[in-house]
């Protein structure tokens, strides 16, 4: 097995993933194959066709911005461009004030508002959902590469890296209100900045995950119950039996639903057995939950710092998921441990040597009191060679510096 952390000289394209994306048949994206060079969603989306030939090796370095709302002549379009006439206050007003139930006839334009909302969604989905096949190295090229409003999607593809990017989470400007979902309700957004849907042998590196310029908690609109609209989905999210997967040096902030692993509690099916993850020295920066939520899944979690304002939960142990956390540093001031783990009908969690508001987190006996067990059936050093910092001093440190897209790229 080869080691994990690579010699000093080596730069960050050749030295490998840490953990999961290190096993099986690694992960070296498009090392080796063409070079393309992309500044425009166009030049992007050509250059992910390959010539024809999407599957085969390639490095694609982003170039400044690229929108997904960017149009073939340049042109950004936006709502109206989208589905004509659609207005979200309409929308609302066909449930009703409290939000309770949809009627198309509460309002004559409330059929015409329910269909402009799908219509007006599939176009937007059309519009901004850019594939990353296998084989590829999706890489920003200087401190300033971005993809703006981009639902980036792996789909069955295997060996990818996507490195030192700024991803802007979408805008789903045709979020749909459930008013059965939860006790009062909720928004469902559709796109999230990335989705890994049946992905083998992912490392994701050194890039930063946000809500950018348009955060929902300061600049959407107000909905039911005086709270504001939902317009963002997560920000990463590893489903239907991806495999192989590292997170690494990334950063996720100001966001809501953050991190989801697995596709439902009902997809064991799919996801059993896989959901192999793992997370390490990731900077988790005002997430309110989902830092990751698990299902099934066997995911490390290692040396990741989480602070900022307190969170619902920052680890969500769901059905059949196996989280080992190890040495994660929590600060979340005028709070307890408590809030680090979530049960989501999980039955095991395992934590060695994490930190809350510097001292131990003791998270072992937080989760006993959720009545999870320890005994998570699995240990990451019998899969893979790593080390981890043993200090929350060197966490932080390590962390603050690194985690990032346009951060130097370290070595512990």
């Amino acid at each position: 097995m080869c080691l994990l952390w690579p010699a000093p000289a080596a730069s960050a394209a050749e030295r490998g993933p840490v953990g999961w994306a290190s096993t099986g048949t690694g992960t070296d994206g498009g090392a080796g194959g063409r070079i393309w060079t992309v500044g425009t969603r166009a030049e992007l989306k050509q250059a992910l066709a390959n010539d024809g030939d999407p599957t085969a090796p390639k490095v694609i370095r982003v170039v400044g911005a690229i929108s997904g709302h960017e149009a073939d002549d340049g042109s950004l379009l936006g709502e109206q461009d989208y589905a004509p006439g659609y207005d979200l206050g309409k929308y609302m007003s066909c449930f009703g004030e409290d939000g309770a139930a949809w009627s198309d006839t509460r309002h004559r334009y409330c059929k015409e508002q329910r269909q402009l909302r799908q219509t007006g969604s599939n176009k937007e989905k059309a519009q901004i959902q850019l594939t990353v096949p296998g084989n590829t190295t999706l890489v920003g090229a200087g401190r300033d590469a971005r993809l703006l409003g981009v639902f980036l999607t792996v789909n069955t593809g295997s060996d990818i890296i996507v490195r030192d990017l700024r991803l802007e989470a979408p805008v789903d400007h045709f979020t749909s209100w459930s008013p059965d979902d939860g006790t009062r309700g909720s928004w469902n957004a559709r796109f999230d900045a990335l989705t890994v849907i049946t992905g083998r042998n992912i490392w994701i590196d050194h890039c930063t995950f946000t809500d950018g310029r348009f955060p929902d908690r300061e600049e959407a609109p107000h909905g039911f119950h005086g709270e504001r609209v939902q317009r963002h989905d997560g920000l990463l999210d590893i489903e239907d039996g991806s495999d192989f997967v590292t997170v690494s040096d990334s950063r996720f902030d100001g966001h809501d639903k953050a991190l989801l692993i697995g596709s439902g509690d009902g997809r064991g099916d799919r996801d059993r057995g896989h959901l192999k993850v793992t997370f390490v020295r990731n900077l988790f920066s005002d997430v309110v939950q989902r830092a990751p939520r698990v299902r099934f899944g066997q995911v490390h979690v290692v040396n990741n710092v989480y602070r900022g304002r307190a969170p619902l939960y920052a680890l969500g142990v769901g059905v059949e998921s196996a989280i080992f956390s190890e040495r994660n540093v929590f600060r979340y001031p005028r709070t307890g441990p408590s809030l680090a783990v979530a049960d989501y009908g999980g039955e095991r969690f395992r934590d060695t040597g994490s930190w809350f508001n510097g001292r131990p987190a003791r998270l072992n006996d937080v989760a006993s009191g959720l009545g999870l067990g320890s005994d998570i059936g699995w240990d990451p050093a019998d899969v893979y060679d790593y080390r981890a910092l043993t200090s929350p001093a060197a966490v932080e440190r390590y962390v603050l510096r690194h985690a990032g897209a346009g951060r130097p790229h370290g070595r512990p």
